[in-house]
C-alpha cells in the first residue's frame, strides 16, 4: 500500500544536511521510522479506510479493519524505506530530502535494507493470516511495483514515472476492498483510477515548486524536461480525468445523493484551482510566481474529502 515518494514539503535548506548520528535509543527508533515516511502512509489509510465502508456497506467488521491498517502501513513502510536505500543518493543530493535518515547517515544503509524486508514479509504474513491472502498479494503486488518498478526503473528514466509509478499508491483502494469481501468488483477499480488520474498533478505541482532539486539529482520529472505550459495543461488534462472518473463511482456503486454532490463540488473546486494556475502561466508568470503549491495543498484535501464522502455515504445506504 504505498504511493510514490512525493508528499515531503519541507523547505528547503541551504548546504549539504549535516551528517547526525543517534545519540540514543529514541533517536534511532526516530530515524527508522523516518525511513518509513510516516506523512505518505497517513495519505494512503485516508484511501483505505473509506473503500472499506462502502465494500462492508455500512461499518466494517472491526478486527479486520484493524488488521488491515496495521498491517497495510508495515507494508507502506517497507516500500518507503526500501525507496529510501534506493534513492539515498538523490536524496543526498537535494535540498527537500537532505534530512532524511540515509542522507544524514543516521542508518546504515544495509540496516535499512533489511529493516524495509523484514516489514514487507512481516506485513504479507500478517495480512495473509489475519484478513486474507488477496489483500496480502495486492499488498505485495504493490510494494515489489514501487520498489523494482518505480523505484530502480522508471524513476531515474522517464518524465511518465509518477504516472505509472502511480499504479502502486492505487492499490490501497483495492486491498480494503479485498479485505473485507475476499474479491474485487467495478467499485474499487473507479476509485483506483480517481488515485491514478489524482496522483500525476498532485507530483508535477510539487515538483514545480522542487524543480532545481530534482534537476540536481538528475531525475526527469516532467517539470524538469518541459515547460511549465506544457505541465501545466497536462496537470489539466488529468484533473479532468480525476473528476469525471470519481462521478463514475455513483451509478457503480450505487450511491446515495450525497457522493455525487459532494464529489461535483470538489471536482469543480479542484478544476477551478487548476485553470487559475494556467491562467498565470498565460499572464507570463513564472517559477515561484505560478504558485503551484496551492494546487497541491489542495489537491490533497480534495483526496481525502472525496474519500470521506465514500464512507460517510455509505452509512447513508
Amino acid at each position: 500500500m504505498v504511493l510514490t515518494d512525493k508528499q515531503s514539503t519541507a523547505p528547503p535548506t541551504t548546504g549539504a544536511a549535516a551528517t547526525v548520528a543517534p545519540r540514543s535509543f529514541g533517536d534511532a527508533v526516530k530515524a527508522y521510522v523516518a525511513l518509513t515516511k510516516p506523512r505518505i502512509i497517513e495519505l494512503l489509510l485516508i484511501t483505505t479506510l473509506p473503500v472499506m465502508f462502502l465494500a462492508a456497506k455500512g461499518l466494517p467488521p472491526l478486527w479486520i479493519a484493524v488488521c488491515t491498517l496495521v498491517f497495510g502501513t508495515l507494508s507502506a513502510g517497507s516500500a518507503n524505506a526500501l525507496n529510501c536505500y534506493i534513492d539515498r543518493d538523490i536524496d543526498a543530493a537535494m535540498r527537500r530530502t537532505r534530512r532524511r535518515p540515509l542522507a544524514r547517515d543516521q542508518v546504515p544503509p544495509t540496516n535499512a535494507l533489511i529493516f524495509g524486508i523484514a516489514l514487507g514479509v512481516l506485513s504479507t504474513l500478517g495480512l495473509g493470516l489475519t484478513v486474507n491472502w488477496l489483500a496480502a498479494l495486492l499488498s505485495l503486488g504493490a510494494n515489489l511495483f514501487y520498489v523494482l518498478v518505480y523505484s530502480m526503473i522508471l524513476k531515474r528514466r522517464t518524465p511518465q514515472n509518477v504516472v505509472w509509478g502511480g499504479i502502486a499508491g492505487c492499490m490501497p483502494v483495492l486491498i480494503g476492498w479485498a479485505g473485507i469481501t475476499g474479491g474485487l468488483s467495478w467499485a474499487p477499480v473507479v476509485l483506483f483510477g480517481v488515485v491514478f488520474f489524482w496522483t500525476p498533478p498532485h507530483t508535477w505541482t510539487l515538483a514545480m515548486r522542487y524543480k532545481e532539486d530534482y534537476a540536481a539529482a538528475k531525475v526527469p520529472m516532467l517539470p524538469v524536461v518541459a515547460t511549465e505550459r506544457r505541465v501545466v495543461l497536462e496537470s489539466l488534462a488529468y484533473t479532468w480525468a480525476t473528476v469525471l472518473c470519481s462521478l463514475l463511482l455513483w451509478p457503480v456503486a450505487g450511491t446515495t445523493l450525497l457522493y455525487p454532490v459532494v464529489a461535483a463540488v470538489l471536482g469543480a473546486a479542484c478544476l477551478w484551482e487548476v485553470y487559475r494556475l494556467l491562467g498565470r502561466v498565460n499572464a507570463g508568470k513564472t517559477g515561484v510566481d505560478l504558485r503551484p503549491m496551492r494546487f497541491f495543498h489542495w489537491s490533497n484535501a480534495y483526496l481525502a474529502l472525496l474519500f470521506l464522502a465514500v464512507a460517510v455515504d455509505s452509512l447513508l445506504v
